[in-house]
Parts: C-alpha cells; sequence; structure tokens
C-alpha cells in the first residue's frame, strides 16, 4: 500500500479542464518530485489532494482511505502537511507564535511545547529569534517558519510547493537539505518545484506534468539522463 495514490485524476475550473487522467503514487519515507512549467497543473494537484479543489473525477487515496469529500481540516489531522507557494505565515504574530498556530487542532495542541522544541532543533535560527515578529524575517527564515509551522503538526506526508521561489542560492541549497534532513526522519514528500536540477539531486523519483497531463515518470536518476529532460528542463 503506498503512502498516497492518486488514480485518473479530472478537475477543472469551469469549462476549462487543467488535470487529465492523472495518476501518481508516493511511497513511505521518499521523496518525489512533481516536475513542470507554470499552469503545467501541479498546484491544481496538491490543492485536488488538500481538499482545497473538488476533482471531477477520479481518486485519492491516503495510507489506503479514500480522501475524496474530507474536509481540509480533517486531512491535516490524518497527517498531510501542505506548505503553499509564500508560505503564507500570520505576519503580525511572532516566530513562536506562529509555530503555536500549527498545532491547533486539539489532538496537537497538547505537545505543542515538545514539538516547538524539535522545530528550533531542526531550525537554530528560529529559536535565536522567537519573539521577532514574523514580517521582519528574510525571504530564507520566512521560508523556513512556514516549513516548521507546517511541521508542527507531526505530518506523515509533507506537500511542498515552490519552496525556493524567490529564495537566494545559498538559502535554497539550506531548503532542500532540510527536506532530505526529513526524508531521513521518515517523513514522506512530495515536492512541486521548478528548480529541476535541485530537486531531482535530492528525490528518490519524479513525475513530469505537461498541460494537466503526466508525459513521464520513473527514477531521477534515469530521468536526469532523458535527452527531452535535459533540454526542456536542464537547458543542457
Amino acid at each position: 500500500m503506498s503512502m498516497l495514490e492518486v488514480k485518473n485524476l479530472n478537475c477543472s475550473y469551469g469549462n476549462v479542464q487543467v488535470l487529465w487522467d492523472v495518476s501518481l503514487k508516493v511511497e513511505e519515507a521518499e521523496i518525489v518530485a512533481l516536475l513542470g512549467a507554470n499552469g503545467a497543473g501541479k498546484t491544481t494537484l496538491l490543492n485536488c489532494i488538500t481538499g482545497l479543489v473538488k476533482p471531477e473525477s477520479g481518486s485519492i487515496d491516503f495510507q489506503g482511505e479514500s480522501l475524496l469529500g474530507t474536509p481540509g481540516d480533517r486531512i491535516m489531522e490524518k497527517g498531510i502537511a501542505y506548505l503553499p507557494e509564500g508560505g503564507r505565515m500570520f505576519p503580525d504574530m511572532s516566530i513562536r507564535e506562529n509555530l503555536e498556530m500549527g498545532a491547533y487542532p486539539k489532538c496537537m495542541w497538547k505537545n505543542r511545547g515538545e514539538n516547538i522544541e524539535r522545530m528550533f532543533e531542526l531550525f537554530p535560527k528560529l529559536k535565536e529569534r522567537q519573539k521577532q515578529t514574523a514580517s521582519t524575517l528574510s525571504g530564507g527564515e520566512k521560508q523556513m517558519l512556514a516549513m516548521a509551522r507546517g511541521l508542527m503538526s507531526n505530518p506523515k506526508l509533507c506537500l511542498f510547493d515552490e519552496l525556493s521561489y524567490g529564495l537566494a542560492p545559498i538559502m535554497v541549497n539550506e531548503v532542500f537539505k532540510i527536506v532530505r534532513m526529513l526524508r531521513d526522519q521518515g517523513i514522506t514528500v512530495l515536492l512541486v518545484e521548478q528548480n529541476v536540477k535541485q530537486s531531482m539531486e535530492i528525490a528518490d523519483r519524479a513525475y513530469v506534468l505537461e498541460n494537466g497531463r503526466v508525459s513521464l515518470e520513473g527514477k531521477c536518476a534515469d530521468l536526469i539522463d532523458n535527452d527531452y529532460v535535459k533540454r526542456a528542463y536542464l537547458g543542457l
């Protein structure tokens, strides 16, 4: 049984179909990269998985149970954390208050202190500035805070959308290093990224989404040598 399995998913916005029979699997404790250009349907797929968008047909199963029709808060309680592009923090709250907001469900609230300390071990810079207002952080620090807030729910599966967007190269390296650490700790990751090279360096497998359809899939070690991937995504 896969951690996450999407089968023949179709989704439209009004009369415009965005996803066409999309299928993918994410196994436990692996990183899967979802690659593609802007408008390919990557974020729509994540929104379907997290209950933000209702697909027209197909199935979405998490640990063998269907997610279709499940409210977003229940999906999070089942063990899925979603970090949308930009993080979307609470800018006027402190770092610590933002982390507490990541543990608002009753089943997670009682362990918030322990989880905050765990986040401070993973993100030492946040501990140094825990009383600082989130809006005053740098772009890289805001992304770290957004990641930490998502991890406060003790997820089994993390969905990351464009983690590297707008970050300086040194911070991109740091963020990808943390994603690899999460996998090493047993957390499964579905990573949506336009930074194809670095995504494929840390991911186990990848799917290429083009015009709402899966055009390629396989192990990253194989796809990185694919002539089409080299031309279209690696500039080689």
